[in-house]
């Protein structure tokens, strides 16, 4: 079974998050959108897209997103088969949490790292 699959986003904590977005947009150029973050879609060598997007977003410090976890950072990880991941994570001893969302984005779980750091895994809707 394949594990991930790829990055699906990077979410991170801010104490002043419109200021910090600014930055990012102004200094980095990143497209920074009402929501809080921009998706960066996946290119082929010559600049094609090839289906897939990768998440970037800045959450307010207050945002409880990321719990039970107190880091300032969530990874979401792509995975083709989630129910199968997390049971084999679970098998292997892992902390799974045990809420799964499943919506029009997609199947999503969660699993906490030995340093209590919040992962998510995402297995995206059929066609992405």
């Amino acid at each position: 079974m394949k594990r991930v699959t790829g990055i699906g986003g990077i979410f991170f904590h801010a104490k002043d998050p419109v200021a910090l977005r600014a930055w990012y947009k102004r200094h980095l150029g990143i497209d920074v959108q009402e929501w809080g973050g921009t998706a960066f879609t996946w290119t082929d060598d010559t600049g094609n897209p090839t289906g897939g997007t990768t998440v970037w977003s800045i959450f307010g410090g207050d945002s409880n997103h990321f719990a039970p976890s107190t880091s300032s950072f969530m990874v979401n990880y792509r995975v083709e088969d989630l129910t199968s991941l997390l049971e084999a994570l679970r098998n292997e001893g892992c902390h799974v949490l045990e809420k799964t969302d499943d919506s029009e984005y997609g199947k999503f779980g969660w699993v906490i790292d030995p340093e209590g750091n919040k992962i998510e895994l995402w297995q995206p809707p059929p066609g992405q």
